[in-house]
């Protein structure tokens, strides 16, 4: 049986300025810091084996203050992978999500940032993005489980959307409604191929 726990990174400067980020490497705002370090206090217990990051330093800042905070990591390598990088949000990044709303409709901009299939004019689909997290999590996390590992996989809202999609077995039209707090994090156990959520105390 192994552990996988998932969180997305703390709020970030853009948004906490509601700009999409996709794959601007934007750092924590003050806020993101604190919920990292809250997060840290959650977790401070577990024995993790191996850690993981996007390649985008809001995540990396995330999974190091919570390392930091725990009572057992012991400064073990953190493991950078930019397949688990935010989705591209291609044209989109950089501006202002209500500015883009007033541009091109709610309902295409809806389109855009929650459908499965939708892309952003120069970006990426969750579909897409799911190409590249899901061998990720299958190579290189899935035999870290199968081992006994408990594993922190630190990364983004669509990066872990695509995950907790396939984990939890939703379709396209539930993953629409599908959110990914910053700074929560969620645990899965891993037995034999099968998820079940857990509770973290």
């Amino acid at each position: 049986m192994g552990i996988l726990v998932l969180i997305r990174h703390g709020q970030s400067i853009w948004n906490a300025e509601n700009r999409f980020t996709g794959w601007v490497d934007i750092d924590l705002s003050p806020k993101g810091i604190d919920e990292a370090k809250a997060a840290g206090v959650i977790l401070q217990d577990v024995n993790f084996d191996s850690a993981f990051a996007s390649g985008l330093k809001r995540a990396q800042r995330t999974a190091d203050i919570i390392l930091d905070t725990n009572k057992h990591w012991d400064n073990g390598d953190m493991i950078l992978d930019k397949r688990l990088n935010e989705r591209n949000y291609g044209d989109l990044q950089g501006r202002n999500k209500q500015e883009c709303r007033d541009q091109f409709g709610d309902a295409q901009v809806k389109i855009w940032r929650r459908s499965y299939t939708g892309i952003p004019p120069g970006g990426e689909s969750l579909e897409m993005t799911a190409d590249r997290t899901l061998p990720c999590l299958f190579d290189e996390i899935v035999p870290r489980l199968a081992a006994g590992e408990t594993v922190l996989v630190a990364a983004h809202g669509n990066s872990l959307r695509s995950i907790v999609m396939e984990i939890e077995d939703m379709t396209p039209e539930s993953i629409v409604k599908r959110e990914i707090p910053t700074g929560a994090p969620m645990a899965y156990e891993y037995t034999s191929g099968v998820w079940t959520k857990v509770e973290l105390n």
